[in-house]
């Protein structure tokens, strides 16, 4: 993936914290020390999920997981912009987005465990189940937006996606439909250079995933997703936007996966060791480590803390997943239908 900084279309490149830490003051997000650290806890809390999950699968005690280290910028940044009632479209990597909207971790683990349970959002949670096919879920939340809209409701949705959604027809029509009725959506593209093991320059000619939104008749952004604080300074303004009835807005988080795509992946065929350490000095977590010690909110103590509450949790989440029941042989037929059907009835007696 191209190291540079893209400008074509009028589409923006947004960056406000470099790799060392620095940021830029005039480009800041009006964020207190409180909630910064509340963002680095949400991005060191999935780092130490994401470690334990993998471990599990390998333990045979996890199915098949698709890491998110590298990309805890992109899903928290824009998660946190939301308030409560606007509704999340996650996609097989977005454990982060669920973890930071309130998702228990022990139900993504019993999802992940092959329980669909773990996805039912529990009250008050307004999170859509993670959808695995590949964009499937992108006309999805501009339905549910357009709904929104008619009804005349305050609520913003958001999908996430990675780049090779946008080289699918349900992306383009999501999008199309979204920028014709204005609905309150903003769509968040994290692009880590590869779909599975193609890169992203062989599935698009585009100099940019974000200007594919103009076609549609809307704002596009590419921002730096290893950046916490661009990912949610552009997501706020999209969602503002979006909650206003200006319509939606697609954001390009150009980030990168340090694991390989999932458990059963072997990223050695398709990228070098060289690329993914290069990728690793633009780590999330480092960063914004660097700019929080520079500007005295990270202390050695608070770190070390913050570590051993998040480790803690993370077991505690453990515990609570290998402790869930498994679920009965009816509960195949539970969530399909509001209404189950006379063929569904015959089947169920059958059990």
């Amino acid at each position: 993936m191209p190291e540079e900084t893209i400008k074509s279309f009028n589409v923006g490149y947004l960056q406000v914290l470099d790799d060392e830490g620095h940021a830029d003051k005039d480009l800041m997000p009006e964020l207190s020390p409180g909630q910064i650290k509340e963002l680095y806890e949400l991005m060191v809390l999935i780092r130490a999920f994401d470690d334990k999950a993998f471990k599990l699968q390998r333990q045979g005690r996890l199915g098949t997981y698709l890491q998110v280290k590298g990309q805890e910028a992109s899903e928290v940044g824009a998660a946190y912009a939301l308030k409560k009632g606007d509704w999340i479209f996650p996609s097989g990597r977005d454990v982060g987005v669920l973890i930071t909207r309130g998702h228990p971790m022990h139900m993504l683990l019993q999802y992940r465990g092959g329980d669909e349970r773990g996805m039912k959002a529990p009250e008050g949670l307004d999170n859509f189940p993670i959808t695995i096919p590949v964009s499937t879920h992108i006309p999805i939340c501009t339905g549910a937006a357009w709904a929104s809209k008619m009804r005349r409701e305050d609520v913003v949705h958001m999908a996430f996606f990675g780049d090779g959604a946008t080289s699918r027809a349900d992306f383009h029509e999501g999008l199309n439909f979204a920028g014709i009725f204005k609905v309150p959506a903003v769509f968040v593209c994290e692009n880590n250079g590869y779909a599975i093991s193609l890169p992203r320059a062989r599935q698009t000619a585009a100099e940019t995933l974000a200007q594919k939104a103009f076609a549609y008749g809307f704002e596009g952004i590419q921002v730096d997703g290893n950046d916490i604080f661009a990912v949610y300074s552009a997501a706020s303004r999209a969602v503002a936007k979006a909650r206003k009835g200006d319509g939606p807005t697609l954001i390009e988080c150009v980030t990168y996966r340090i694991e390989g795509h999932s458990t059963s992946d072997d990223d050695s065929r398709y990228r070098t060791k060289q690329e993914v350490e290069e990728w690793r000095k633009k780590d999330p977590v480092d960063r914004l480590e660097k700019y929080m010690k520079k500007n005295k909110i990270l202390t050695d103590e608070y770190k070390q803390s913050v570590t051993q509450k998040t480790r803690d949790m993370v077991e505690k989440a453990v515990e609570d997943y290998e402790k869930v029941p498994p679920p009965e042989a009816a509960d195949f037929f539970a969530n399909t239908y509001a209404q189950p059907t006379e063929q569904l009835k015959e089947q169920m007696k059958e059990l």
